[in-house]
């Protein structure tokens, strides 16, 4: 068995490995190397485990070196999964070693691995996000009788609000409406090559649904579509959205859009524990799962806190939140870059 890394005349079958491995996720497809490298400027290390010219597992890092914010090796900045996937602990081990000796290497504070389970139980884990997931049924009104009374009862008066659904393959009016929101947040936002770059490399994997009142767009979403899965990603709204109710219409449509495609397992992704977003997506009837991001510390002594619930951003944030948006677009990504 061989460590390797990854080259344009394997690509192919590392997807291939990637679609065919259960554990796998769409933020292991080799995709995210041109697009992280590219757009962010990082380096990037996507390893892979073979034997006799077979995958046994894969594993993509990304170097993230910012006086900001820190040196990290990450699998996978801008992404909620990441780490090791193998079929057989030989190659996972093989493949976390590797890292290990890479992060030392760099010279780097931590090596972070975003595990979707636990995996390495003797390294330093933080306990702040979860995930929620949740397999839809074919028939839209049971799907609507899962989901508990109060927010039922908010669908319905996002579907009473005369609002309506448009889907297509651009990233344009979701990006506009998505820089909006995290401007709103205080949160600078990534380039729009970064997005462009996504659909590019993706294709039909990526999509934008963008929720209209009266002709004009006040909310907009751009999923990922993996195996049978969606994930909603990157959403986005502006002022009207609260009043109308769009940002719950807006999911409703995608789960619908979803069963009709096929598409049972809804992703609603990552969330910090006690926060608006988490609870938004409890009130949905999901029940949240514990992501496990852990952490081989090199020169940090405890695990990096890149999040906005550190205190010492927070002034940050709510300077961030006062800036005009054009301005909050031009400068964002030269911060957000290094944010992973």
């Amino acid at each position: 068995m061989h460590i390797r890394t990854l080259d344009k005349s394997c690509r192919e079958q590392w997807d291939n490995f990637v679609h065919t491995t259960p554990q796998a996720t769409f933020f292991h497809l080799s995709g995210w190397q041109r697009v992280i490298e590219e757009t962010c400027g990082h380096r990037t290390f996507f390893l892979y485990a073979e034997e006799n010219g077979t995958f046994l597992g894969v594993l993509p890092l990304a170097q993230i070196k910012s006086l900001l914010f820190g040196h990290r090796l990450t699998s996978l900045p801008f992404c909620v999964y990441g780490g090791v996937v193998a079929i057989n602990t030989e190659a996972e081990q093989a493949l976390r070693q590797a890292a290990c000796e890479l992060a030392e290497q760099l010279n780097v504070d931590a090596l972070e691995f975003r595990n979707l389970h636990e995996v390495h139980s003797d390294w330093a884990t933080k306990k702040l996000y979860v995930t929620f997931r949740k397999t839809l049924l074919p028939d839209h009104d049971k799907n609507l009788k899962a989901i508990p009374n109060r927010q039922r009862a908010v669908i319905r008066k996002g579907l009473a609000a005369n609002l309506k659904t448009e889907q297509e393959q651009g990233w344009q009016r979701g990006y506009r409406l998505y820089a909006e929101s995290l401007r709103n947040l205080g949160t600078p936002i990534l380039t729009a090559r970064y997005f462009r770059a996504l659909f590019d490399e993706f294709g039909s994997a990526c999509r934008t649904q963008v929720i209209t009142h009266k002709g004009r767009d006040v909310a907009g979403l751009i999923s990922f579509y993996f195996r049978g899965q969606v994930l909603p990603y990157y959403a986005g709204s502006n002022h009207q959205a609260r009043a109308l109710h769009a940002h719950a219409y807006m999911y409703w449509a995608l789960m619908c859009a979803a069963v009709e495609e096929g598409v049972y397992c809804f992703d609603y992704g990552r969330s910090k524990i006690d926060t608006g977003s988490y609870r938004f997506k409890k009130n949905w009837g999901f029940n949240p799962e514990p992501l496990y991001y852990e952490y081989f510390l090199v020169n940090s002594k405890t695990i990096p806190e890149v999040n906005p619930l550190n205190p010492k951003y927070r002034l940050f944030i709510q300077a961030w939140k006062s800036l005009p948006l054009p301005v909050a677009n031009l400068i964002g990504p030269m911060l957000a870059r290094n944010l992973g």
